[in-house]
């Protein structure tokens, strides 16, 4: 998939990388240490207009997931937790895009465009992570709505959103449980979220429990009327997979920044560090899995701009997700070693890069389920 940027993404991404560096990152350290939800940084992401980005031109955005990632990947690069604030609105964007009635966009995606309204997507349950069939949590009909019964885990921005799109099987007289997705807000009675987790990385962005207690839901809240089902929600979770491997090469780029910095004022045995050989290789390779990542996350980016579907988006936005986020942990580790014992140290920033890279690997469906992808893509279904 070929592309190139145009000029107005070459101005979001210059526009960022400016902010990031002038207004992100000297709060990168604070975010990371406290673990407080950062609303400073969503309010500057709200200023600078940033949650429109992939939004359709009727809801005031460019309609483009490359410029998406080309901020996520400036913010990432010093604060991974900034970069998540956009992630984790876009994702039930891209939910509501995909399997929403044309009324449930109306009323919800002009406010997750402006920053006016906050949302979080769960599917994800103490036996089933990215085991979807194994999904408990159900609803049934009553009425004219539903009522709905069942937990969540590591449900990402539940603790400060507005409504949370929940994954859970509707029981039907006619027909097997299905996995729908329901709307609901955070306001409604049954409806908890328990405390957040104290997490090794991405500490700024809270994940918590989710408790469902007989919690009523009008039948509007039925996402797509019942139509907007499971399979055009995972078609829209390939889409954002290149939003998330562009944070990985951000947070792999921001780690050999810092690697250079110190290798070039650090001396040992007469020397400075950088003149060494053996670390003059590691920053070299470093520099060309990076590059190799962003090629490959640019690409399938272009590819769901160009309209992209089915097996072929969903491999090549697994090898996206897979193959940068590989590198970030890969970079992040060799930039460790560069630091020596500063890098164990919570004092020097590159511990911090080192913690997002593991979870960037986890999230977002696990770099083995990636590969699952693409090779049932490849070579079908294991017997």
């Amino acid at each position: 998939m070929s592309f190139t940027l145009t000029e107005e993404q070459l101005q979001v991404r210059d526009l960022v990388r400016r902010v990031a560096r002038e207004r992100v990152a000297p709060r990168a350290a604070a975010i990371d240490a406290s673990g407080e939800y950062p609303q400073d940084m969503f309010d500057l992401l709200r200023e600078l207009g940033l949650f429109t980005l992939p939004f359709p031109p009727d809801y005031g955005g460019s309609g483009s997931t490359l410029a998406g990632c080309l901020a996520v990947e400036e913010l990432g690069r010093v604060c991974y937790n900034t970069g998540y604030l956009l992630v984790v609105q876009w994702v039930p964007l891209g939910t509501i895009l995909a399997g929403g009635t044309p009324e449930q966009k109306a009323r919800l995606l002009p406010g997750l465009a402006s920053g006016a309204l906050r949302a979080a997507f769960s599917l994800t349950e103490p036996q089933s992570g990215s085991d979807v069939a194994g999904i408990r949590t159900r609803a049934r009909p009553d009425g004219d709505g539903f009522v709905l019964n069942g937990g969540k885990i590591w449900c990402t921005n539940a603790a400060v959103s507005d409504f949370v799109l929940v994954g859970a099987r509707l029981e039907r007289d006619d027909s097997p449980a299905e996995v729908n997705f329901f709307i609901v807000e955070s306001d409604r009675p049954g409806f908890r979220v328990d405390r957040k987790e104290e997490k090794m990385g991405a500490r700024g962005v809270p994940s918590s429990a989710l408790f469902f207690d007989d919690v009523r839901l009008p039948k509007e809240n039925l996402l797509g009327g019942g139509a907007g089902g499971f399979r055009s929600v995972m078609e829209a979770l390939n889409k954002s997979r290149p939003i998330v491997a562009a944070r990985a090469v951000g947070l792999a780029q921001g780690a050999m920044d810092h690697a250079i910095e110190f290798a070039r004022g650090r001396r040992a045995f007469g020397e400075t560090v950088s003149n060494y050989q053996g670390i003059r290789w590691m920053i070299a390779d470093m520099a060309i899995q990076i590059e190799a990542a962003r090629q490959l996350t640019y690409a399938a980016a272009a590819a769901v701009d160009a309209g992209k579907t089915g097996a072929e988006m969903a491999s090549l936005a697994a090898s996206a997700k897979c193959f940068a986020s590989d590198v970030a942990m890969k970079v992040a580790t060799d930039a460790v070693q560069i630091f020596g014992a500063s890098g164990i140290s919570n004092e020097f920033p590159i511990n911090r890069y080192f913690r997002d890279a593991k979870v960037v690997q986890i999230i977002e469906g696990t770099n083995q389920i990636q590969r699952n992808i693409v090779a049932r893509n490849l070579i079908g279904k294991a017997e």
